[in-house]
């Protein structure tokens, strides 16, 4: 008999490992019985049965109401994550679809982030979300400005990720031409190459104090750059239907928590922020910290294109969700945005 804490031997994982492919395929709790005709893993039912019950003993699978299956739990599902599945589940055809589809003309840095988004989500059929990189990631390539009338200005932020932020800027005053080349040239020579961040106060009081311009026209552009910085975070979604397909949203109370959480951008923000730069970080049930994500798991990854940080992609789906795919999936589409 096991005891909590110890390790799995290799037999058990593998029929650990089964449970939960299984369980992932068809939803419906898995009996010894399955395991022994499918998976082919020479034992008697009787001795599946025995590792089923010790498995259940250390929290690996539980029983699912009156049925004599079992299905996976939180901490199952962690170790099948963490050190039994394949991550090289893709099929030649998703690995053709997925190439046609990054080849397509990219216009804008927005343009792959959806179109990533997209597949990602028609390939694993889960919910699939992203948001940019966030600001202080981002440092300043290009500041252009474009006279639109007498009294208004476009201004156009590049940043070194490939994104552009637009904006427009009216003023209570005339400006001119020359007025403006001076501006592109001053705000260029002054924050290329720095953190979005640096349009800031001391860089309005650094034009004013230098170029003799009057506050009327330096501090509206100052306020409208800062407000095209700061605005929501975009975020994309993609497949939200799908998410109704799946059984586990015939419940009321999941299909709920659901809507609310993609309405959310909020929290759907903070889901895609969390995790470390380099991985892909995987959030089981609760696991979460929000209560309400406890029907779900996370799985995020850093989204780049040649060693651009791009912002992060994320997947919502259950538990019950197919991780190999999954996560095969992303790590595959990481590898083609990275040029490898």
């Amino acid at each position: 008999m096991l005891k909590e804490g110890v390790k799995l031997n290799n037999r058990k994982k593998k029929i650990l490992q089964a449970i939960v492919e299984e369980y992932i395929n068809t939803a419906e709790p898995v009996s010894s019985g399955s395991i022994v005709k499918k998976y082919g893993l020479d034992l008697s039912s009787a001795t599946i049965r025995n590792e089923m019950a010790d498995l259940e003993k250390v929290g690996y699978i539980e029983k699912q109401h009156t049925s004599s299956g079992r299905v996976p739990s939180a901490k199952g599902y962690r170790l099948y994550v963490d050190e039994l599945l394949n991550d090289n589940n893709i099929s030649i055809r998703e690995i053709k679809y997925i190439q046609s589809k990054l080849m397509a003309k990219i216009n804008e840095i927005e343009d792959l982030t959806k179109i990533a988004t997209s597949t990602i989500s028609e390939v694993t059929h889960y919910t699939t979300v992203a948001i940019g990189p966030k600001n202080q990631m981002q440092n300043i390539e290009e500041i252009k400005f474009v006279l639109l009338g007498t009294r208004m200005l476009m201004a156009v932020i590049l940043t070194d990720t490939g994104l552009i932020k637009e904006t427009m800027i009216k003023f209570d005053q005339d400006i001119n031409e020359e007025q403006v080349e001076t501006l592109n040239f001053i705000f260029n020579n002054k924050l290329r190459g720095k953190p979005l961040e640096s349009i800031d106060k001391p860089l309005e009081q650094y034009i004013f104090s230098h170029m003799n311009y009057s506050l009327g026209v330096i501090k509206p552009i100052i306020s409208q750059l800062n407000k095209a910085i700061n605005e929501e975070e975009k975020i994309y979604l993609e497949g939200a239907n799908k998410a109704f397909d799946l059984p586990e949203f015939k419940s009321l109370e999941v299909a709920k928590n659901f809507i609310n959480l993609i309405d959310q951008k909020e929290i759907v923000a903070d889901l895609l922020n969390t995790g470390f730069a380099n991985d892909i970080n995987v959030y089981i049930g609760d696991e979460n910290d929000n209560e309400k994500l406890k029907d779900f798991s996370i799985v995020t990854f850093k989204h780049r294109y040649k060693n651009k940080d791009l912002g992060t992609i994320g997947i919502i789906g259950p538990t019950r969700m197919d991780y190999s795919k999954v996560i095969s999936v992303m790590k595959y589409i990481s590898k083609k945005l990275n040029g490898e």
